[in-house]
């Protein structure tokens, strides 16, 4: 049977009110909005077996995204036909892009990337921790520049699928690399692999980050520092059967803090 596509719209209280991370006594700006993406695009490969960047360029765009994290996306891999998905879908979304690799894979690279409507001004990969009998795993952090929001961190990860164990040690590092303290906003997106309420996010709950599209997580996540200024507007989680194995999760937030 033919599965029946809809779009599911979550409106959520304003929540993630800055806590300990501002600034006391200074005037706020005006609040300034940010589109958040992610998207495991399954190497390109839809569930039909095609590799159509048209059709997950459509998704994404439709979305209206000003920052995407990217996750499973190959550069020259025999299997994608040497194809480099990043540039490939930055190029038909008119975004800026940047890649970084998880692992070597089929002759090419594998691994997360993020499309942004703001210029990067910076680009880190973080590897995480792994075994050697597991896949190796990365976070992709830029740091770009939404007018009105001023300078942000953005972070796009996939963690392990196969072992709990390390999917705790990969939550804990990064709460290490991007600790709730004071310093410019951060927001973590990607798959983590990880059912709410288990092991691995309550590490990160436990270290002071927000789920902004709870209740309708499943292992598809974007979170925020709960110290951080921002306000969850609305929540689009997108029932797409074809383009990718996931489905693309958006969240618009809403930045009421200093630039």
């Amino acid at each position: 049977m033919q599965q029946t596509r809809r779009t599911l719209l979550l409106t959520l209280v304003c929540v993630a009110v800055a806590t300990g991370c501002q600034s006391t006594g200074v005037k706020t700006q005006s609040p300034r909005t940010l589109r958040v993406l992610t998207y495991n695009i399954h190497h390109g490969e839809g569930t039909d077996k095609r590799f159509d960047y048209d059709r997950l360029a459509g998704v994404i765009n439709g979305l209206r995204p000003d920052i995407v994290a990217l996750q499973e996306v190959d550069c020259g891999t025999e299997r994608a036909s040497g194809a480099d998905q990043a540039k490939r879908l930055a190029r038909l979304c008119r975004m800026h892009y940047a890649f970084g690799q998880a692992m070597p894979h089929q002759g090419g690279q594998y691994g997360e990337a993020i499309l942004s409507r703001f210029p990067i001004e910076k680009t880190v990969v973080h590897p995480l921790p792994y075994h050697s009998d597991f896949e190796p795993r990365a976070a992709v952090e830029v740091v770009i520049r939404p007018a009105g929001i001023g300078p942000l961190s953005f972070v796009g990860t996939h963690l392990c699928h196969r072992s709990e164990e390390l999917r705790i040690q990969q939550t804990r590092r990064l709460s290490e690399l991007f600790p709730s303290k004071d310093g410019n906003p951060v927001i973590l997106a990607g798959d983590f692999n990880s059912r709410p309420g288990s092991e691995p996010m309550n590490v990160l709950l436990g270290a002071g980050w927000i789920d902004v599209v709870a209740p309708r997580s499943v292992i598809d996540y974007i979170l925020v520092r709960a110290c951080n200024a921002w306000a969850v507007k609305e929540v689009v989680i997108v029932d797409e059967p074809v383009a990718s194995d996931h489905d693309p999760v958006l969240a618009v937030l809403e930045w009421s803090g200093d630039n």
